[in-house]
């Protein structure tokens, strides 16, 4: 356990499921939330002829990094995308088709796939593959996973890697704003709603069991380090054994400290060569290695393998349309 008097200097993270990030997230108040989607609504919308991405800023204090609303028009049909893995959990809700998406290429395209007009996916080591429709649009959320408690009314441990319909962990609520969300006609309505519902959300649940201050602090230190701290260094940190942290971190999260510190690691370095890409300059996969906490090249090459299937370059060359797009940046501020 950690010390008393060390407890009073260690601040869990502003958004994770703590007091201090509901208190946050009330004080920002609607007017803010709405001006602030207003704003990004009117000046941040990139496309191309066929992609059209919408961001909003962070939502509740931080609880949400990132949130976009996408519509897609014309595309190819049949096609597959990755849904890779994040240090976030994702919340889709679907304004068109239902997502279908499976956990391999075979199940996505096949009668087992997963089917439900809103998802809610957990931390996962591996890609999940989205079916692409022709026509497609909805509004995608990356959720700290330290306020899956806040939000949800349970860890994150407990939610799958794909949830089949998200409305049986959040209730039929949830639907009833989806259907809301499709009735309106501008993304800033869109925006304003959903964070209402949220924030709705996150005072029903605050008087449930919060985060433990530990893994609060260790998820933290980790985000400080962007993945690169050692595991060692980390257990010192929260004065717990190597051990003691695994056990609570995989209970809170459904992974361990080590698997979380790789996703902070690969989003940094996806999140350089996005934004490398998008500003027309030229990458080098070997300086992102070097700046992101890789050994060497060969070590991003195989996180690349592992969390999207794909080399570097394969991936780049299979997301280039969405890249350009703005599809791929999300706030790196996994410590609000």
């Amino acid at each position: 356990m950690v010390a008393k008097s060390r407890r009073r200097r260690h601040r869990p993270p502003g958004a994770a499921a703590g007091t201090e990030a509901r208190t946050e997230a009330r004080a920002d108040g609607r007017t803010e939330a709405r001006a602030e989607a207003a704003a990004d609504a009117r000046g941040a919308t990139a496309g191309t002829d066929t992609y059209a991405f919408v961001r909003a800023p962070r939502l509740l204090g931080g609880l949400v990094p990132s949130a976009v609303g996408y519509h897609v028009e014309d595309q190819p049909q049949g096609g597959l995308h990755r849904g890779l893995p994040s240090p976030y959990l994702t919340l889709i809700f679907s304004l068109h088709e239902p997502v279908v998406a499976g956990e391999t290429p075979e199940q996505a395209r096949g009668p087992e796939a997963y089917s439900a007009d809103i998802v809610l996916g957990g931390l996962h080591q591996r890609p999940a593959f989205v079916r692409r429709p022709r026509h497609e649009a909805g509004i995608q959320l990356a959720v700290h996973p330290l306020a899956a408690r806040t939000l949800t009314g349970m860890p994150a441990a407990e939610l799958y890697t794909l949830t089949e319909d998200a409305a049986d962990v959040l209730g039929g609520h949830a639907a009833l704003v989806r259907e809301r969300l499709c009735e309106l006609g501008g993304w800033h309505e869109r925006f304003t709603v959903l964070t209402d519902y949220l924030r709705a959300r996150t005072e029903d649940h605050e008087r449930r069991t919060g985060v433990r201050p530990e893994v609060a602090e260790a998820w933290r230190w980790m985000a400080w380090h962007r993945g690169g701290g050692s595991m060692d260094g980390l257990a010192a940190h929260v004065a717990l054994s190597p051990r003691q942290l695994s056990t609570l971190f995989r209970r809170e999260l459904g992974i361990g400290p080590k698997q979380a510190s790789r996703l902070m690691r690969f989003e940094h370095a996806r999140q350089r060569i996005a934004r490398t890409l998008q500003r027309g300059a030229p990458l080098d996969l070997a300086d992102v290695a070097a700046h992101c906490g890789f050994y060497d090249h060969s070590h991003l090459v195989r996180d690349f393998h592992q969390y999207t299937g794909l080399s570097p370059t394969a991936w780049i060359a299979e997301e280039h349309r969405n890249i350009q797009a703005g599809g791929h940046h999300v706030d790196e501020q996994w410590d609000p």
